[in-house]
């Protein structure tokens, strides 16, 4: 068990971009680059802004940046859709998308979207298979269980195709396929404990070398406490109260979450707060469980319009060690 701090050095640096319409989300990505951030990565839940077009928008705009997808759920859109949207990005800007997919949850596909939340394991399982041959080669002819893929986008690219995982049999379908796993919101432990072990056994089953975690960690630079706990409850307070999430936590050691409770205790073990030395001494620790990119989700405590820019600072630095 790994307890000793290990350097972030080589370990990716990226933070989660938070706006309402595309073109903030293109000031947020440029922002992220100047502050020296690696990656900006964009969530899709909902109806929120297509993350191609994003993209496509804020390639014009940066030049080194990656752009990362945490996550594009998968059950709206047909992989071949999602390979059109990713090869376009590449296009404009060579090898720096990770393509993040995942199958999101029941209560989002059926309530949003009204598609049957059927398999998702295996319907993953295809997706992925698909997404990785037609964006490494070119080209797909494929027929499976829950999908159907054949065509060609003209040649390779150098997108990175990466899932979103959760729970260990997720953890492992990443090793067994992805080029990296997505944690979202699981105690740094957990990720030790869980989620390492289940994408070695995954790879470990496909003959092959583990591929990266990137792990999700909400992180502000702010020494108000209070406030960081409450602008926590206004961001990450919704996960105790879904399902997958409460068992998850459960099983990191926090039972208070099958009760729907975000609690201090949970806060202060999720988020990573304090001053900008504080904040990046603790972010140093992430490779010591198993980190191999850190996905930071900025927490705003109320009232708090610097601490945006004061964290991204922080990040910045830390990449640039």
């Amino acid at each position: 068990m790994l307890r000793r701090p290990l350097p972030v050095h080589g370990v990716t640096v990226g933070v989660h971009i938070v706006a309402r319409t595309a073109p903030e989300l293109v000031d947020g990505i440029v922002a992220a680059e100047q502050a020296g951030v690696e990656c900006a990565w964009l969530t899709v839940g909902g109806l929120a802004p297509d993350p191609f077009a994003v993209f496509g928008a804020a390639a014009m705009r940066t030049s080194r940046i990656k752009f990362g997808t945490s996550i594009v759920p998968t059950f709206p859109r047909h992989p071949l859709a999602m390979a059109q949207g990713a090869a376009a990005v590449d296009a404009l800007a060579p090898g720096r998308l990770r393509l993040g997919v995942g199958p999101s949850h029941k209560p989002v596909i059926e309530g949003t979207w009204g598609i049957p939340f059927e398999r998702p394991l295996e319907h993953l399982r295809e997706y992925l298979t698909i997404l990785k041959a037609i964006l490494g080669t070119g080209s797909i002819a494929f027929e499976g269980k829950r999908l159907i893929a054949r065509g060609s986008i003209g040649g390779p690219t150098g997108v990175t195709v990466m899932a979103s995982a959760l729970r260990a049999n997720g953890f492992r379908l990443c090793g067994e396929l992805a080029d990296g796993a997505i944690s979202w919101v699981c105690p740094l432990p957990y990720l030790r404990d869980v989620a390492i072990p289940a994408i070695r056994q995954g790879a470990e089953k496909a003959g092959r070398t583990p591929p990266p975690l990137v792990a999700h960690i909400p992180v502000v630079v702010s020494e108000d406490a209070d406030a960081v706990r409450e602008g926590a409850r206004r961001q990450i307070g919704i996960y105790p109260r879904v399902p997958f999430y409460q068992q998850m936590f459960a099983d990191a050691g926090f039972p208070e979450a099958l009760e729907g409770q975000l609690s201090d205790r949970m806060i202060d073990a999720l988020v990573v707060h304090g001053s900008a030395e504080a904040v990046k001494a603790r972010l140093r620790e992430a490779p010591a469980f198993g980190a191999g990119e850190i996905l930071a989700m900025p927490i705003l405590p109320p009232g708090d319009r610097e601490a945006l820019p004061r964290t991204l600072a922080a990040l910045g630095e830390l990449a640039a060690e």
